[in-house]
């Protein structure tokens, strides 16, 4: 939340897209509640298929890759785990 806010205040910067009610209203002070509300449709599909499993996640949103911006994070730290497969333990 801090990082986020710190960001937005640096950048001269509001963020859109949080609030589900009305998805045009800004803020440059969102709690850690609602930020973490937008990850919230996130999915991660493990599929074993012959003893290996095979990740995918649903697709990053422009919202999301911004907040992850914010928050000074690649969004490699979630895209690395898409299509990966491993053999189970």
């Amino acid at each position: 939340e801090f990082q986020v806010r710190h960001n937005l205040e640096k950048e001269k910067e509001k963020l859109a897209g949080l609030y589900v009610g009305n998805p045009k209203r800004e803020t440059t002070r969102p709690s850690a509640e609602i930020i973490l509300a937008a990850f919230k449709e996130i999915t991660l599909l493990l599929i074993e298929v012959k003893n290996e499993i095979y990740a995918h996640l649903t697709a990053l949103s422009p919202l999301q890759k911004r907040i992850l911006a914010l928050l000074g994070f690649s969004i490699s730290i979630y895209t690395q785990l898409d299509g990966q497969s491993f053999t189970p333990e």
